[in-house]
């Protein structure tokens, strides 16, 4: 008895409790829910069409078989590298075949006819990614390994962007339809999320190294910027659209330099404003981190204050206020989203639009470029963060 408990506690193949639910959601994904959408056009109710239905019978096996294999190695305790590799094929797989699909049910000849990707391809995108990101915490890579495997997925996906795969696919044809104004508004979102973070940054650095100096700001600095956090987005830019109004009719110059009731001008600010408290708060903690004796030891080598906050205080303080920095540019990049409602611009636009016109395809053409970007910056910010704290335990 004694031995089979013990051959039964060595038993390589054991359940694993998060691989349990990453395979029951793969599993009902494929086996419940519907792969794909067929439209008549871009706005009627679609119908419904299964994964053994949407794509040539050999397609069908070759997902299958790929699904499966996900499913096995994500049940049982296997190695992490593995369970990351048979979740890149499994996307990679899932995003080449969803294109075939498109193409497999879209009827010849016709060019309103819509396919989209339905609840069952986007729960099973969704298990894979659980599955890599699960695999990827478990290695504990290097920031530079994150780095690269964050732009080993971008280069698959424009490699498939590219192939031409996708194009029969509802988002693609509403991105063909609106080419040249999707990068106008690709170039204001960007200038939105990070020229407000820029601005933040200028103004929250000096302002974090005053409040850390003066107790009394610090008070009520912090106390009135976790005011204006409390109020909701949309809320703050309805109330900047008065004031910079009578700005732009009262103050010689100030329209000619973009300054409007309506537009990017209160946009920008309202994000501005969102911006400064992660930034000062971080600022504070991170010069409040600072060992004492560190400060006395630069003190004793006769170094100015000035000198003792460019060269000891910020370098050491410097990955606390990077974070603040990353919640910043992640926040600023989903608010940018709401500026569209006062004409603001961004890809906003396409998610209101499509929001008006019940084509759920424009709005994916406005969230899923958001999504990619935040996850972009989140995963680089936080590379660069972790590889600072790396470097300054060695050098403690």
């Amino acid at each position: 008895m004694q031995r089979l408990a013990g051959s039964t506690k060595s038993f390589p193949f054991q359940p694993d409790k998060v691989g349990l639910l990453i395979a029951a959601l793969i599993s009902y994904a494929a086996l419940a829910l519907p792969f794909a959408t067929l439209r008549a056009n871009r706005i009627v109710q679609g119908e419904s069409i299964s994964l053994v239905n949407s794509m040539p019978g050999l397609a069908v096996t070759c997902l299958s078989v790929v699904l499966a294999a996900c499913v096995a190695i994500a049940f049982f305790r296997t190695d992490a590298r593995l369970r990351l590799l048979a979740a890149l094929v499994g996307l990679s797989t899932l995003a080449y075949l969803i294109g075939l699909a498109a193409t497999h049910l879209t009827p010849d000849g016709n060019s309103y006819a819509r396919v989209s990707p339905a609840s069952g391809f986007w729960l099973l995108l969704a298990g894979l990614i659980v599955m890599a990101t699960d695999a990827i915490a478990r290695l504990k890579p290097k920031p530079v390994t994150r780095v690269i495997l964050l732009v080993l997925v971008l280069l698959v996906t424009g490699i498939v962007l590219a192939s031409g795969r996708w194009d029969d696919l509802s988002i693609i044809k509403e991105y063909g339809s609106r080419r040249d104004i999707f990068w106008t508004e690709a170039i204001r979102h960007l200038q939105l999320a990070f020229g407000s973070l820029l601005a933040a940054v200028a103004v929250g650095l000096p302002l974090g190294v005053l409040c850390y100096k003066i107790n009394r700001l610090r008070a009520f600095v912090l106390n009135s910027l976790n005011i204006v956090q409390t109020i909701p987005s949309i809320a703050l830019f309805g109330l900047l659209i008065a004031p910079l109004g009578w700005m732009a009719a009262n103050i010689p110059g100030a329209s000619e330099i973009g300054i409007r009731g309506i537009g990017m001008a209160p946009a920008f600010v309202a994000l501005f404003l969102y911006s400064l408290l992660p930034i000062v708060s971080n600022t504070v903690v991170g010069l409040d981190g600072v060992s004492g004796s560190v400060r006395e030891a630069a003190r004793g080598l006769g170094m100015t204050a000035a000198q003792r906050l460019l060269k000891i205080d910020f370098p050491l303080a410097l990955p606390i206020i990077l974070t603040g920095i990353r919640i910043v540019l992640v926040q600023n990049i989903g608010l940018a989203t709401i500026a569209a409602l006062i004409g603001g611009g961004g890809f906003g636009v396409f998610v209101f639009q499509g929001i008006g016109q019940t084509a759920m395809d424009l709005v994916l053409l406005g969230t899923l470029p958001t999504v990619i970007l935040g996850f972009t910056a989140a995963i680089l910010l936080d590379a660069l963060i972790d590889s600072l704290f790396l470097k300054r335990g060695r050098s403690t």
